[in-house]
């Protein structure tokens, strides 16, 4: 993906790669999750889907390359979804790109107890602070982890926010999937 800018780090620029891609879908989208593997394993392992995927250019042997799953399902809860996941050892790492309502720290004492799930997911709904954000997680068998946050309100690649521990607990769930 042409427009990804360079990072320094392969699984940062994997991710932003994913947020690229997600970009170009538009907003309001499910969630989607990819398999990461090693772009040289890959293309010295199995020449023809590199070339079906693109990865003809032999310039590029560092690197991570991002394979879409099938579809998350809708009708599970994502950790569930996530629980039931196990990897190949050609998988490197995984990702997950979803989006959510978010809201700043300060709402954080305003929300009324007693709620229920739902309840819940109505008042943040509802509530004047709240922003829509795509979240794109990707950790490593190793233990990396990387994040690219990017807000409906400025969705424009300069202003995606990344770093490792953006969102722990959704890359707590991902690691998980590569546990014994």
């Amino acid at each position: 993906m042409s427009n990804t800018p360079m990072a320094a780090n392969p699984l940062t620029r994997t991710v932003l790669e994913i947020d690229e891609y997600a970009s170009g879908l538009g907003w309001d989208q499910p969630a989607r999750l990819f398999a990461l593997v090693d772009t040289a394993r890959l293309r010295a392992q199995e020449p023809s889907l590199a070339t079906q995927l693109g990865l003809d250019d032999e310039s590029e042997t560092a690197g991570l390359t991002p394979i879409e799953q099938d579809e998350v399902p809708t009708d599970k809860a994502l950790d569930e979804f996530l629980g039931t996941i196990a990897w190949p050892d050609a998988v490197v790492g995984c990702a997950l790109t979803v989006e959510r309502l978010m809201l700043p720290p300060s709402a954080e004492a305003q929300v009324p107890q007693g709620l229920g799930e739902g309840g819940l997911a109505k008042w943040v709904a509802e509530h004047p602070e709240r922003q829509e954000v795509r979240m794109t997680v990707a950790v490593l068998r190793d233990g990396g982890r990387e994040s690219a946050l990017r807000l409906r309100e400025k969705d424009s690649a300069t202003e995606v926010l990344t770093g490792p521990e953006l969102v722990p607990g959704l890359a707590e769930a991902l690691a998980a999937t590569f546990a014994d």
